[in-house]
């Protein structure tokens, strides 16, 4: 399933509305769930949603195979699927080639930073560059969507607390990332994470080590990898993250960014006014996010 956080234009316009996308119509869950006249509670949000677990995922599945007619999905305006996590969770260097080109070896353990949720934004709203020109670069990246609260979660069973994927970059304003000697506020100002379009649910991707993975700029490609190339793998880093953090419904985990970023080209690169950035992860969805100064 694809699931999806929108704003319909119709009569429920200005409401933030829990959808599932089938084909290219959007339907709306909880207009589709009335039970009694009442709207079953799970459909009232992505965090009520995924809180609900397989309950929740199993009615959205039995109206999926019954849809019908819905909203025109070029109709509504799709916001960030998970519009505000628990957490962001990322991960540096874990891509072997990422790492080669800053000319440092890979980490013999994950390494996990921070990025403060109100840096979530749409997968079609603009990227806003900070005052100061902070050289902002994209980062595509794997989102994993936690779907079970777990702590010391085996490897053998990682992918029993996963509800889906979703597209995201990791938007990087790299004279603080690198200035401030640590992450958190470089990565974290506001639109620097853009995710979606979607939340495609775990069974519709049986090998999430296995996708093309891909950033444009303007129509150039800037990375172009495959998710298999992870060095550390979605199972291990959700081991390694749950054995000093409790994982909730809805906390997001950015799995790492292939080489061909902007601030190791030569000369760098750096996103300007007027860009459009695309992150493009074959069965999840694509991105596209134009770059607009403060």
């Amino acid at each position: 399933m694809r699931l999806v956080t929108f704003e319909n234009a119709g009569p429920t316009a200005g409401s933030v509305r829990l959808g599932l996308v089938v084909g290219t119509a959007v339907i709306d869950l909880a207009a589709r769930s009335k039970n009694a006249g009442q709207v079953v509670p799970y459909f009232s949000s992505m965090a009520a949603f995924l809180d609900a677990g397989d309950e929740a995922m199993s009615a959205a599945r039995a109206i999926a195979t019954d849809a019908g007619p819905g909203l025109r999905l070029e109709a509504v305006r799709l916001l960030p699927p998970v519009p505000r996590p628990g957490k962001i969770i990322a991960v540096g260097f874990n891509y072997r080639d990422h790492a080669a080109e800053q000319g440092i070896k890979p980490p013999e353990a994950p390494l996990i930073f921070a990025k403060f949720t109100t840096s979530i934004t749409g997968p079609y709203d603009p990227i806003v560059l900070p005052a100061g020109d902070p050289q902002v670069d994209y980062e595509a990246e794997l989102g994993v969507v936690i779907g079970r609260r777990g702590k010391s979660i085996p490897e053998d069973r990682a992918y029993d607390y996963i509800a889906g994927y979703l597209a995201l970059n990791d938007v990087s304003a790299r004279k603080w990332q690198f200035g401030d000697k640590q992450w958190v506020r470089g990565k974290s100002c506001d639109t620097f994470c853009p995710i979606g379009p979607w939340l495609v649910t775990r069974d519709e991707v049986p090998d999430p080590q296995g996708l093309q993975i891909a950033c444009r700029v303007n129509g150039e490609v800037r990375q172009s990898a495959n998710t298999r190339d992870l060095y550390f793998g979605i199972s291990t880093l959700l081991a390694y993250i749950s054995a000093s953090i409790t994982l909730e419904p809805g906390d997001i985990i950015a799995t790492g960014t292939p080489p061909g970023v902007g601030v190791f080209r030569k000369p760098p690169i750096y996103l300007q006014a007027g860009d459009v950035v695309e992150v493009e992860i074959a069965s999840v969805g694509t991105l596209r996010n134009a770059v607009v100064a403060a």
